[in-house]
């Protein structure tokens, strides 16, 4: 073993030849490195240090020396002497191998730990283990650096995070356009990834603010009377963070201090009223603002102090609160473009009228991606001979421009219908003259039909089907005891096709008492990679068990039977006789 610097450069014979080092570069070597170097004798007394093990360590070399190095520099990392029986240093002597570690800690004179990684290797001298060598670093640098990729690495984890959040609630939020369905989602996605709990509150008018969603992680029941209408805004300043926020603020955040003062105002009560029962030690309000205004406000908080929010959470919950912002405000825009189309509707189909002893009942579907009126419709009305008169057709397309188109042709149906006396073809024979000349719309199928007066000859209580059919689907007929059937006579070209050798033909055919006749229009039975006759078929066979329902269930179950997800507008017309006897 070294038992000084001269024993350094020590070979044992047969080790190889070749010229030896000279003894100053031995020494520089072991003296000039960065490492702790130093020997022990074989029961693990240290023998020899090198420079950097003394300045790592900060003991004197004199002390050094000597020492039992497990009990002098060993230790776990509470600071303990661990136990001699499992030391890996010890072992290198003991079973004459060589052992290495990333990680261990050395004491050193000022009573810290050193993190180091070492390496060992038994030393012979003659053939026989003499002792041990052992090299170690400082990976304090190491560890620091580490550390610094770890914080890196949670840190870009937690970006990801945000993002997928921020993704996902973009996704989300466009799937619907029912503003309060859109809010309520919002509260699903943020509790309880994101907060404990969370409120959206949103002005639905010019004064009228409510609270429009809800979501809480914990299990205090949601107080119905928080999604009442909330205090109007106050005019005079406030220190509440709602208020603020809704008055035009940025995002603020809320520590236990902000949350725990006294309300100094209805307004601020309201939102009070929410930490009062749910808790929350951190919170975050933040503006539901798009470019134009304020539409409301978000309001998300924690309830364990352990966990508060910070300053890069506030940005996170801005930017989610202004994603939220532009779905509502398309929702809202698409609920007051929803409400005019509405209104246009209603006066564009026209209230069924009342007949003796007749029932009437009709539906209309706009198509979901259209502005909730097309071009599909209906009409019914008595004509000046006192018969009874039904209709329905389809001008392409589902949005306002077919609209507009449809309200021209049944108007200028209706009229001719009034004013002429004559069969439902020759009738829509003038429509079709007309339409070259006072209607822009290209093409549209269509049926008109008389209700008229039973034949001497036929069946008490009978009426009779006079219709003609402009290139419409056929009425499906079904008699009160369940057996239906389509009416294809009365067929000819569509409405908006000039052919001067083209002869429109009206068809006629009993209508028994207790019998529905349906007409229907191509949004019930088109459903696209399907047969028309495979749903036709369909059609006619549930409509024929629903014979005995009363008429508007009949109308309710029929729809049932439409495609999901539909693609075009569906207009039905429905007309009853009375049973026999009545």
């Amino acid at each position: 073993m070294m038992a000084d610097r001269g024993d350094v450069g020590h070979r044992p014979e047969g080790s190889g030849s070749g010229a030896q080092p000279e003894e100053w570069l031995l020494r520089a070597a072991f003296d000039g490195t960065g490492m702790g170097i130093y020997l022990t004798d074989i029961d693990g007394r240290i023998t020899w240090v090198n420079p950097a093990t003394v300045a790592l360590l900060g003991f004197p070399a004199d002390e050094l020396r000597g020492a039992d190095a497990h009990q002098k520099l060993h230790r776990r990392l509470d600071g303990g002497l661990p136990p001699r029986s499992g030391c890996e240093l010890v072992t290198v002597c003991r079973h004459d191998r060589s052992v290495r570690s990333e990680f261990a800690t050395f004491a050193t004179a000022g009573g810290r730990l050193l993190p180091v990684a070492w390496v060992a290797s038994p030393l012979h001298r003659d053939g026989e283990p003499a002792g041990a060598v052992v090299v170690f670093i400082d990976v304090v640098e190491r560890l620091d650096a580490a550390g610094r990729q770890a914080e890196e690495l949670v840190r870009a984890q937690k970006l990801t995070e945000q993002f997928r959040l921020l993704t996902e609630i973009s996704t989300v939020l466009t799937q619907t356009l029912d503003v309060r369905e859109a809010m309520t989602r919002l509260g699903r996605l943020l509790v309880p990834r994101l907060a404990d709990w969370a409120a959206v509150d949103l002005f639905l008018g010019p004064r009228e603010l409510r609270r429009l969603a809800m979501a809480s992680a914990g299990a205090a029941p949601v107080d119905p009377s928080w999604f009442a209408e909330l205090p109007y805004l106050p005019k005079g300043p406030s220190r509440s963070a709602l208020v603020r926020v809704l008055r035009g603020e940025q995002a603020l955040l809320l520590g236990p201090e902000q949350i725990a003062a006294p309300p100094d105002g209805p307004l601020a009560a309201a939102h009070d009223a929410l930490f009062n029962v749910l808790g929350g030690s951190s919170a975050i309000v933040a503006p539901l603002r798009t470019p134009r205004r304020v539409l409301g406000a978000l309001t998300v908080a924690r309830t364990d102090p352990a966990r508060p929010y910070t300053e890069s959470d506030v940005e996170l919950v801005a930017d989610i609160a202004r994603t939220a912002a532009l779905a509502a405000d398309n929702a809202c825009l698409f609920g007051q473009q929803r409400d005019i189309v509405d209104t246009m509707q209603r006066h564009l189909l026209t209230a069924l009228p009342q007949v003796d002893h007749l029932q009437l009942a009709a539906r209309y579907l706009a198509a979901p991606a259209g502005s909730q009126v097309g071009g599909d419709w209906y009409d019914a009305f008595v004509l000046p001979d006192g018969v009874t008169a039904i209709a329905i057709g389809d001008v392409a397309g589902h949005d306002l421009e077919a609209a507009g188109q449809m309200a021209q042709l049944r108007n200028m149906l209706r009229a001719l219908a009034c004013d002429h006396k004559e069969s439902p073809s020759l009738i829509l024979d003038r429509l079709n003259k007309v339409m070259a000349v006072a209607s822009d719309a290209p093409t549209a199928s269509a049926i008109l039909a008389r209700i008229e007066p039973p034949q001497p000859e036929g069946e008490p209580g009978a009426r009779m089907l006079r219709w003609t059919s402009a290139g419409h689907l056929p009425p499906l007929l079904v008699t009160a005891h369940g057996q239906a059937r389509y009416l294809e006579e009365g067929q000819s070209l569509l409405l908006g096709v000039h052919l001067d050798d083209v002869t429109r033909h009206d068809a006629l055919v009993p209508l028994p008492p207790g019998s529905t006749l349906l007409l229907y229009t191509d949004g019930l039975v088109e459903v696209p990679g399907v047969n028309l006759d495979t749903s036709l078929a369909r059609l006619r066979r549930h409509a024929a068990t629903l014979a005995g329902r009363p008429l508007q269930d009949f109308c309710e179950e029929v729809l049932a039977l439409a495609p999901s997800p539909r693609t075009d507008d569906i207009a039905l017309l429905a007309l009853r006789l009375p049973p026999p006897g009545k």
